[in-house]
């Protein structure tokens, strides 16, 4: 106690409050003069799958075996309806010429369609003749901005040979021609362009949001400010040294994970900032001097804040076991951003609040009864003073009606949580594009006018011995709309490549089911040929691979990390604790909110937006955070608990507990949903969806679980939710006795 006492003298005296934001101000400023700032160094083309994955293993032999085989393709797709004149193949033609004698930045290679004579070109369109798809070919190690680049300037030429735009012109436009980059590449630019465009409107939306959150519930201008200057001054320490990471390559990080970051540092930072300032509030109702009620808001809520962000941090490492790099891209940016604004939710916060003292809060100032009656001497008025309540309804509540409560509550969070079992997952990343967007727009004429699977070919390569003795087994499978000739290896010959079109998009979950099905029927080809070994000479590559080994890896890294962030947010909470009883319903009440967060977000996802399925990595992550965060709230009401329950019987303690921290902790609890909720604004689907299921998940654990589920278990497990300490039930016993 008096070593916290100590440590908020150190950081919020006299003195050394100047000290501590003098340190700030510095410590921000040359981190960002001799570091790169993290948006800087993004890399959004970073690798998701190991090297050791079979679709990885196979784009190797792709590559090695295949001219085109280590090349991405951009799909031009030329569409006029009415049908493509002649004057427009003219124009592609001439324009492929181009590209074929002089590439754009980063291409590898064009098909000859302007030595195409004009009916083996016109042979190419759609049935009604009103489509056109032409590959240009990128290299496999060009980033999205390098395939921008050369993607824009694939449109500038197009745009002098038509004499007009015909990318900018919208689709089905009467009597105009209009094109559109789909395919790997158009799909790569788009997504990371979203990510791109959306990191200041999200910055800008949540600092707005939390002003105005902060300014309804105190009402004072200074003390909403104090909370998004301690997230600025920490974004300005976060991003430099994330910065520096990546140039040195410690760690990868891409613009998904700068926005979620952005997003997390303002909701879980202010929720940090409001602990201490809701108790400091508090205390100056009952101490005249700010100094010492500072320090004692400090000794009382620097342990929980400490844990609080302790729990985060660890919760969110436990991304550095994903095998999928997205995943563990994660681990450091979010771990980091979390522990620096927890050191300065604990020093700068508290610096800020010394130098402005009650005026924090003007011009609703707490004072003590005598200062009020002083004040109100000075203007000649009657002092209004009440001593104010500790407790509340729902802290009286819990403990007259616990079971009650318990009942109803686990029937509503069960019945939520039933739905979970309902949710249905996707790996399309074309579903996560709004419908007006470049890349979607030329998958949907491919898909009207061709078959979807001509968007991304499954590649399937075999080594044979030089005969064909699968083409024609793959060509009977159902789901298979077209397979190439085979194509002998260019270094062995005795590996044979076949090009498959499927005839569904080649993104969803009914093709990627397909993968296995193909290995199967190539395995079991060989194994009837008699070549040995058949199971080491198959190798799949494409798009659909990828995704199946996405789906694979993300299910693999699911299992592994849910039961490790269980396992350390049990072991911290009791060790912080020191009670196994306490601990457990703890973590059952936060995975059941879990629960019930992803089977209220299915409800408003799946019946209210109508959307099919949710994007496969969305549990994870939403795990996560829920747990890391959920527990958040709990420690600092048991906290609050645990501390009067020592000086009170239990029950006293709970509706006193409730009482004290039911409106810090609500404040706290939408600010943080508002600011997940900001993620629904922006027009991609995986981050709308993960904003939903969070901020859902963040709300029935600040209105359900946290006020009315887990005090209302302790107030049913009376001393055994101390259990097995000793002590907490000798305390109890003594406090009993003296009511």
């Amino acid at each position: 106690m008096q070593q916290e006492s100590g440590f908020g003298r150190f950081v919020a005296g006299k003195r050394s409050k100047w000290i501590t934001l003098a340190v700030w101000i510095i410590v921000v400023g040359v981190l960002s003069a001799l570091w790169p700032m993290v948006n800087k160094e993004v890399q959004n083309n970073a690798a998701n799958l190991k090297e050791d994955s079979p679709s990885v293993q196979a784009e190797q032999v792709a590559a090695e075996q295949f001219s085109g085989g280590s090349s991405i393709p951009a799909l031009l797709v030329w569409h006029r309806d009415g049908g493509m004149k002649d004057e427009d193949l003219q124009h592609v033609q001439k324009l492929f010429a181009d590209w074929g004698s002089s590439p754009v930045p980063y291409q590898d290679s064009v098909p000859p369609f302007d030595k195409m004579p004009a009916q083996a070109l016109k042979a190419q369109l759609s049935k009604d003749q009103s489509t056109l798809v032409t590959p240009v070919l990128f290299k496999n190690d060009a980033d999205s901005d390098q395939l921008k680049e050369g993607v824009e300037q694939l449109k500038e030429q197009a745009a002098k040979e038509f004499g007009a735009d015909p990318f900018a012109v919208k689709q089905n436009a009467a009597g105009e021609i209009s094109a559109r980059v789909t395919g790997p590449v158009g799909i790569s630019i788009d997504a990371v362009g979203l990510f791109k465009n959306a990191d200041f409107k999200l910055l800008m939306a949540t600092v707005v949001l939390v002003l105005v959150i902060l300014l309804l519930i105190y009402r004072s201008p200074i003390l909403a400010l104090i909370p998004i200057v301690a997230v600025g001054f920490a974004y300005g320490a976060i991003s430099p040294l994330l910065g520096l990471m990546a140039s040195k390559g410690w760690i990868t990080v891409d613009s998904q994970a700068v926005s979620i970051m952005t997003v997390l540092l303002f909701g879980a930072g202010t929720d940090y900032c409001l602990f201490l300032v809701s108790h400091f509030r508090h205390l100056l109702q009952a101490e005249e001097s700010k100094g010492k009620a500072l320090l004692r808001a400090i000794t009382e809520t620097s342990g929980a804040i400490a844990m609080s962000g302790f729990t985060v941090v660890l919760s969110l490492l436990a991304l550095l076991l994903a095998k999928y790099g997205a995943y563990h891209r994660f681990a450091i940016p979010f771990s980091v951003s979390i522990l620096v604004m927890v050191i300065a939710s604990l020093t700068l916060v508290p610096a800020l609040l010394a130098i402005f003292g009650r005026i924090s809060f003007f011009p609703f100032i707490p004072r003590t009864p005598e200062m009020e009656e002083e004040r109100a001497r000075r203007k000649g008025k009657k002092a209004h003073t009440h001593r104010r309540k500790k407790e509340s309804f729902v802290g009286k509540w819990v403990v007259t009606k616990p079971w009650l409560i318990v009942i109803v509550t686990l029937v509503v969070l069960g019945g939520l949580a039933s739905f979970s079992s309902q949710v249905r997952f996707t790996y399309d990343i074309m579903s996560s594009f709004p419908k007006d967007m470049a890349s979607r727009e030329g998958y949907d004429t491919i898909g009207k006018q061709f078959s979807p699977g001509e968007l991304a070919p499954v590649k399937l390569m075999v080594d044979t011995g030089g005969q064909d003795v699968l083409g024609a087994k793959l060509a009977e499978l159902p789901s298979v709309n077209e397979v190439s000739k085979p194509q002998a290896g260019e270094k062995n010959a005795n590996i044979l490549a076949y090009d498959i079109e499927l005839k569904m998009n080649p993104y969803s979950s009914e093709a990627i089911d397909l993968i296995p099905q193909l290995r199967a029927t190539a395995e079991q080809s060989l194994k009837d040929a008699g070549i040995t070994s058949p199971a080491e000479k198959v190798w799949i590559s494409g798009q659909t691979a990828t995704q199946y080994d996405t789906r694979e890896t993300g299910d693999r890294d699911t299992m592994v990390i849910i039961p490790v962030v269980i396992g350390m947010i049990t072991l911290l909470l009791l060790l912080y604790l020191r009670s196994i009883t306490a601990t457990v319903y703890l973590v059952l009440t936060v995975i059941l909110s879990y629960f019930s967060a992803l089977g209220l977000g299915w409800i408003i996802i799946h019946y209210g937006l109508g959307a099919d399925a949710i994007q496969g990595a969305i549990p994870l992550y939403s795990f996560v955070f829920l747990v890391a965060l959920g527990e958040d709230y709990n420690i600092f009401m048991i906290s609050s608990i645990w501390k009067k329950r020592k000086e009170m019987p239990l029950k006293q303690a709970i509706k006193e507990g409730v009482g004290e921290t039911s409106s810090v902790i609500t404040s706290a609890g939408l600010i943080l949903a508002g600011t997940f909720a900001v993620l629904a604004s922006l027009p991609i689907q995986v981050l709308v969806q993960f904003g939903i299921i969070t901020a859902v998940g963040v709300l029935l654990d600040t209105f359900i679980v946290r006020p009315f589920l887990v005090p209302a278990i302790t107030t049913l497990l009376g001393r055994f939710a101390f259990w097995p300490s000793k002590h907490a039930e000798v305390k109890e016993a003594a406090a009993s006795r003296e009511a």
